[in-house]
């Protein structure tokens, strides 16, 4: 069923970039396909808003801010500047891009997290977090890395980044280190906040099972909704961010005020149109519709944690989330601190390459929720041969030849057959709109370029204006009707385009702003051309082949250091025997329910039986560790692992030719609590 065109008022948001470095491509697989979907959408005649803005709180922020020397204000708003300057350059504009540390946030924030505590969504809660004393500080989210407690891969401290993606609480993650200095941390005892999210599980189930936008978004979702929910601390305990009203101490957790910074975001555009209660339209309960583009990274954020926010505090509901799949470099996950990357600046815009170009590359390279494989090889395709030869071809042939021999709109009369092409092709463009899927949209208007290629082929007007002149000038008019058809189409994806074709036109309309309606509007016979030339022109293949080398070494070096051999740090032999290792023996071993990789022992160890919890239930049933005599370091401080207290750690070397495979060092028949030496 068809949303779109609609009646109400929509609003179309994206997530917010952290501003901590250069805009990279995978920004751009959010932000490209919501600028053209909301270009889509006006020339529906839909009333649309976009809003954006800058994510300039929390441990990303301060942790490369420490790395740059700066405060984290200073660098949050360098990059803050450098985005409002760099979207524009690739025909992105919001009606408003706002930053998260503008007054409008702190306060909005401020106002909702109070009226979560007035309704009995917040409480207190003692909690252990990490400290590194060699640091002598609290470690929040990204100053702390360790073992993710579900998948067993490494991970930051508040999601699991390089493996299954899922949040992680403070405190969940296994085999805490310091991500300044990589020394192991030791728990201390905050007081810290917590949201009621335990609290939600109907309302959401009910509400993600209507939710529009990607199947992955809400199935994603609905998953982790199946596996139970965790209340969810919402304090910090670090300077920069939001104050956490009632404890000035603290501030919220970075994933409390971004995505409230959507509405602060449109409080400022309601406040720039003359209109301060505009915003309410979309954000107070009512008609107006709210649709996120995120990254499939951050949908548990968006329909876990935002949409209880929004329901706890008295808000309307997101409509739609659309999330994009993800961005990988040549096969490898894209990651800026691995050099698996393409910087938009320097490597794109800098050698002076067509926005456009990336543009219909985000958008037609492979379908919305699909993974995108960006390599220089590929995108050459896209554009010297797929644009190049189609689009441009047609674009060229038909604008030139009417040109040159008749200076403009020859006389002709629409053809039927083309006239409803054109209306299918805008028919299947409306329905890839309402699917979300962009990648049939430019397919669509491809299809349709390739149409027109083959119509002005099969009737060689070149032959038919030597011989049959009339016939000629009807092939030329229902061309040129074609042409203008597809620079309306293709304007939402390739604005620069569209706008010269429509000057070749000599159209005193903007391009930017006809409807859909306009590709049904016949040419006026007689109306004057402008000057012609080719629309989209090969990229170098000298510069292609350039930046794919450095793309190369990029990888390459990143690869080679991801193998090299780890510097070992030496200990003195007095530290080593403050190791006291034990024999112990499993007397029992049973799962960690929903996990995929915890074990909870009962283990022997002579004096006493202890729990001790293991990350090898991925690798070895409980039945095959029960009975066995193992070492063990007993003299480790207690710590929860997936909510289980473990007062020890089992000892496991990883073999040389299977790696990630563990195996625990046995000392069978050895009496449970022999010391080793």
């Amino acid at each position: 069923m068809r949303k779109y065109p609609c009646k109400e008022p929509v609003v179309v948001t994206c997530g917010l970039p952290y501003a901590s470095g250069p805009l990279h491509l995978g920004h751009l697989r959010t932000y490209v396909p919501a600028d053209v979907f909301i270009r889509y959408l006006r020339k529906m005649g839909v009333s649309t808003t976009f809003i954006c803005g800058s994510d300039t709180h929390g441990t990303p922020i301060m942790t490369a801010a420490e790395k740059a020397g700066v405060t984290p204000k200073e660098l949050a708003m360098k990059y803050h500047q450098l985005y409002q300057e760099i979207f524009p350059k690739l025909g992105i504009f919001f009606d408003n891009y706002g930053s998260t540390d503008d007054p409008e946030n702190h306060r909005r924030t401020t106002q909702i997290v109070t009226a979560l505590q007035k309704n009995g969504y917040v409480y207190a809660k003692d909690l252990q977090t990490p400290y590194c004393d060699n640091e002598k500080r609290s470690l929040p989210d990204r100053y702390v890395r360790g073992t993710c407690p579900y998948c067993g891969k490494d991970a930051r401290g508040d999601e699991c980044d390089q493996g299954c993606g899922r949040y992680l609480e403070p405190g969940e993650i296994l085999n805490p280190r310091c991500a300044i200095c990589g020394s192991p941390t030791r728990p201390i005892t905050r007081k810290h906040h917590y949201f009621r999210l335990t609290s939600f599980a109907d309302f959401l189930q009910t509400y993600l099972e209507g939710l529009d936008g990607t199947k992955n978004a809400r199935n994603y979702a609905l998953g982790w909704l199946h596996e139970g929910l965790k209340d969810w601390c919402i304090t910090r305990d670090i300077d920069w961010g939001v104050r956490y009203p009632g404890d000035e101490k603290l501030v919220l957790y970075v994933w409390v005020d971004a995505p409230i910074g959507y509405i602060s975001s449109t409080e400022e555009w309601a406040k720039k149109i003359g209109k301060p209660d505009a915003w309410e339209r979309f954000w107070k309960p009512g008609d107006g519709r709210i649709v996120h583009y995120i990254g499939q990274d951050i949908t548990y954020h968006h329909c876990i944690f935002w949409p209880a926010m929004l329901k706890g505090s008295g808000y309307n509901l997101p409509d739609a989330v659309v999330a994009s799949g993800m961005v990988t470099v040549a096969g490898n996950k894209l990651s800026k601190s691995r050099g698996y990357v393409i910087w938009i600046g320097e490597d794109y815009l800098d050698n002076n390459l067509d926005p456009d170009y990336m543009r219909y590359y985000m958008v037609s390279y492979s379908s919305q929720t699909k993974d995108l494989d960006f390599t220089w090889a590929s995108f050459n395709e896209k554009v010297n041969t797929e644009l190049v030869n189609t689009l441009g071809n047609f674009l060229y042939r038909a604008l030139y030849f009417a040109k040159q021999n008749f200076n403009g709109v020859p006389q002709g009369k629409p053809v039927d057959a083309i006239q409803q092409r054109i209306q299918k092709t805008v028919e299947a463009v409306i329905d890839g709109i309402n699917e979300y899927e962009l990648k049939k949209v430019a397919d669509e208007v491809m299809a349709l370029a390739a149409f027109g290629n083959e119509y002005f082929q099969t009737n060689k007007p070149w032959e038919l204006i030597k011989k049959d002149k009339v016939k000629c000038q009807e092939v030329v008019y229902n061309s040129l009707n074609l042409a203008k058809a597809i620079a309306v189409l293709i304007e939402p994806i390739m604005p620069s385009v569209a706008e010269k074709v429509w000057r070749q036109f000599a159209m005193s309309s903007d391009v930017h702003k006809v409807g859909l309606d306009e590709t049904s509007k016949p040419l006026k016979e007689g109306s004057k051309l402008g000057e012609v030339s080719p629309v989209i022109v090969k990229i170098d293949e000298e510069l292609l082949s350039r930046l794919s080398d450095v793309t190369s070494k990029r990888i390459q070096a990143a690869l080679t250091a991801d193998h090299a051999e780890p510097e070992t740090k030496m200990i003195s032999f007095e530290e080593f025997r403050k190791m006291d290792l034990r024999a112990g023996k499993i007397i029992e071993c049973t799962r960690v329910p929903r996990t995929d990789k915890l074990l909870k022992l009962q283990v022997d160890i002579g004096t006493e039986v202890r729990t001790i919890v293991t990350g090898l239930g991925h690798l070895y049933p409980p039945e095959k560790l029960k009975g066995l005599t193992a070492l063990f370091v007993v003299n480790l401080e207690s710590k929860k692992i997936g909510g289980i207290e473990s007062k020890g750690m089992i000892l496991a070397i990883e073999k040389a030719d299977q790696p990630d495979y563990w195996v625990p060092v046995t000392v069978e028949g050895v009496p449970p609590g022999s010391k080793a030496a």
